[in-house]
């Protein structure tokens, strides 16, 4: 018989979100493991060795080192190596690297790393020194109402994560019982990421054409020449 594969449970909506500021940077990647379950190489790509823990940085897409870097993200992790093993811990942890060059820059010159696991890294206590964690704009039972007006004040006061930077991208809205993240932007959401940050140009409306100016046909003028269509006697 063929495997039974069951239809899974539908988690319901109105249940616990948290909604956070959706920084414009780029994807950033943790992952600190235990030597011994690195495999038979296990400094393959690592950057750091601390307290028997090695230490990888990754982009959205692939495994980063300082010399095939994203923004200069893999350099970071290996200069805080010593802290990021300690406070993080074994796991892969997600973050957003800003700031400066990147993207939108939000007016900062210093790149920051932002985690995103707010229930986790929320207290100040636990958080290394050297990260920052997303923005937390609400929490509590999911309202589409709630989540727009959330939205709107963000776009009104400017970025949480960078008090003063009037131009945020967006939101990223967590719902807890579908373990499923959402994001809305305040510029382009209908369209997508591509058409915000390449919105088309209006071009100007043409002047009606002047049929007495050019033209493909025109009004056929009196010929005064030999007319060599006439065969040659």
């Amino acid at each position: 018989m063929i495997p039974f594969q069951e239809f899974p449970k539908i988690p319901r909506l109105n249940r616990l979100c948290t909604i956070t500021e959706k920084i414009d940077g780029t994807n950033g990647i943790i992952h600190i493991e235990p030597i011994q379950r690195a495999g038979d190489a296990p400094f393959f790509g690592s950057l750091a060795l601390v307290a028997e823990y090695v230490i990888f940085a990754g982009s959205r897409t692939r495994w980063i080192t300082p010399e095939s870097d994203n923004h200069g993200f893999a350099r970071w992790v290996q200069d805080n190596a010593e802290e990021l093993i300690l406070k993080l811990g074994p796991g892969t942890h997600y973050g957003e690297w800003w700031g400066g060059s990147i993207q939108r820059g939000y007016g900062v010159q210093d790149k920051r790393f932002s985690l995103f696991n707010t229930a986790r890294w929320g207290g100040p206590a636990v958080c290394p020194s050297c990260c920052d964690v997303v923005p937390v704009l609400y929490e509590g039972f999911f309202d589409s109402k709630e989540i727009h007006r959330t939205l709107i004040g963000l776009a009104a006061s400017g970025s949480r994560a960078a008090p003063g930077f009037m131009d945020p991208e967006g939101i990223v809205v967590f719902h807890h019982a579908a373990n499923r993240l959402f994001k809305a932007t305040i510029k382009g959401d209908e369209e997508g990421k591509h058409e915000e940050a390449h919105p088309k140009k209006e071009r100007p409306p043409k002047a009606p054409r002047d049929p007495s100016k050019g033209g493909r046909r025109k009004e056929q003028l009196p010929f005064e020449g030999e007319d060599r269509r006439r065969k040659q006697a």
